[in-house]
């Protein structure tokens, strides 16, 4: 093998990567120019106005930093790991498993309890966080969480669990990220107030609802096939007036709104 010459290779697209991550944001701090900027007073006043109920939440200025991962391919030693199951891979990096003895989804109470199947039957299971239980489709999604936050709807970073009428698991799809690495080149975290602030300007928020947690985590910014760039986001979640919990994400270095496809997950298990 050419050492030399595959070194050469992965400094050229590096260098390709740094130039488009740079031009791509370039590009989209000139956007940012034109966001909308909600003072204390006025974003107080406007809540008011339309009857939004949000405590403001204490906030220390600090720099954050994007990160970029690759996908994670399971091995045949990973997959001796697993127990009571049947699997089948896809292209190494998509693992669809299903359990050759059924497992409770609910515990004894009747609630939802999944840390002891993740502990026991998914591979790295402590790094996956409940996101959603639909109970007409029977599953619930987890997303993947590094540095312990979570990473919002990538694909590759999510676990669908199945069951079936009985409330017994039946399958499951998984896919990881691996190698995260944190940028050199860190920016000044957008606070908490900002982000719903950003919301309502831009008339996301509904009158009559209440924000009722703002947390952080990543999402992807750029999908080089194997190789993605995450940026760190706030997760605002509203409950409406009827009860409805609505969940809006903002880029937490570029005050942008991120709207998700959130039809990935019907993708995720077909």
């Amino acid at each position: 093998m050419d050492w030399n010459r595959t070194k050469t290779i992965f400094i050229i697209v590096f260098s390709i990567l740094n130039i488009f991550l740079y031009s791509l944001y370039v590009n989209r701090q000139m956007d940012v120019g034109d966001m909308q900027v909600i003072g204390k007073t006025s974003l107080e006043e406007t809540l008011q106005l339309e009857n939004i109920t949000y405590s403001p939440i204490p906030f220390t200025k600090k720099e954050v930093s994007y990160l970029s991962a690759h996908m994670a391919t399971f091995t045949e030693e990973d997959l001796k790991q697993l127990n009571n199951q049947s699997f089948v891979l896809i292209d190494k990096t998509r693992l669809l498993s299903h359990l050759k003895k059924t497992v409770k989804a609910r515990d004894g109470d009747g609630n939802y309890e999944f840390d002891d199947f993740l502990a026991k039957y998914i591979l790295k299971g402590d790094s996956y966080a409940l996101w959603d239980v639909d109970e007409e489709e029977q599953r619930a999604v987890f997303f993947q969480r590094v540095k312990s936050e979570t990473i919002f709807y990538s694909p590759n970073a999510m676990l669908v669990v199945h069951w079936d009428d009985e409330g017994n698991i039946t399958h499951y799809e998984q896919r990881m990220l691996e190698d995260f690495v944190s940028f050199n080149h860190k920016k000044e975290l957008l606070s908490q107030d900002a982000a719903v602030g950003s919301l309502v300007t831009r008339g996301y928020l509904k009158p009559d609802s209440t924000v009722v947690q703002v947390k952080s985590g990543y999402s992807i910014l750029v999908q080089l096939t194997e190789t993605q760039v995450f940026a760190p986001t706030w997760n605002i979640q509203v409950k409406l007036k009827d009860g409805t919990i609505e969940n809006y994400f903002i880029n937490a270095i570029e005050g942008k709104v991120i709207e998700f496809q959130t039809d990935l997950l019907e993708e995720q298990t077909e």
